[in-house]
């Protein structure tokens, strides 16, 4: 009986893995949070490390007109200080201690430390963030040599990305959605000129996926964390997902 070349074997496997599914864009939630303080500048250049295609932050606007980089609206959860992020004045935020000794930046920080290397989702959590966030955006792309195509702006909050579209008729959007049928974001991406649609990845069948990116859509998945669960993701075909831990998808 001949002998069986289990190498060869193991090489067309692989093979045939790599070109049976779609590859996705790996994009550091919150930097990589898994392995930083979500939101900081180490959480960022972690991300940055590990290799990611894409990193994404929160912003807020607050009450001296600053845009700061933070996901809750209040500070409790990972900080040494409480109350609403919005209300605070610039001078103040800088005094606050995040876990791990990280303070939180502010969205120039972050542009200088990612400087063009690697695009940035800016998800606009609270309101009226629009208009500043495209003011500095702007001014980097303008006057510090961003490419244009390194910007996605997005957020739960529609009337946010309207107000975005209004300002910029050029920036890339994408519609963040808690549906249960993701497809329901399609007419407010259509409306907006959006380049994604972007839903919790638990609402998401290889169906809706399709239906999505047949409208001219890209599909960004929140998020995966799970080996599983990333597997079923590029089965799927989405075209990034969201992820704590980058170096699980790479």
């Amino acid at each position: 009986m001949k002998s069986i070349n289990f190498s060869l074997i193991l090489v067309f496997f692989l093979m045939l893995g790599c070109t049976s599914n779609k590859e996705f864009m790996v994009i550091g939630h919150r930097g990589a949070m898994g392995h930083e303080t979500e939101n900081t500048l180490a959480s960022i250049q972690k991300a940055m490390d590990l290799g990611v295609d894409m990193i994404e932050i929160d912003v807020f606007k607050i009450r001296s007109g600053e845009i700061a980089v933070f996901h809750d609206e209040r500070l409790e959860r990972i900080s040494n200080a409480g109350g609403n992020i919005e209300e605070y004045y610039i001078t103040e935020l800088r005094q606050v201690i995040l876990d791990g000794n990280h303070r939180i930046p502010i969205l120039q920080d972050v542009l200088k430390l990612v400087n063009n290397q690697v695009p940035l989702n800016i998800e606009l959590k609270g309101a009226q963030t629009a208009d500043r966030v495209n003011f500095i955006t702007n001014y980097y792309i303008k006057q510090r040599g961003w490419s244009a195509e390194n910007i996605l702006i997005s957020s739960f909050n529609w009337d946010e990305l309207r107000e975005m579209r209004k300002l910029n008729p050029d920036v890339a959007i994408a519609v963040l959605t808690e549906d249960e049928d993701p497809t329901k974001a399609l007419p407010v991406a259509k409306e907006l000129n959006a380049v994604a649609v972007n839903p919790w990845y638990k609402t998401l069948t290889a169906e809706n996926v399709q239906k999505i990116q047949d409208e001219g859509f890209k599909v960004y998945t929140y998020t995966v964390n799970e080996p599983e669960d990333i597997a079923l993701m590029k089965e799927y075909g989405v075209d990034g997902i969201f992820i704590n831990y980058p170096e699980r998808a790479m």
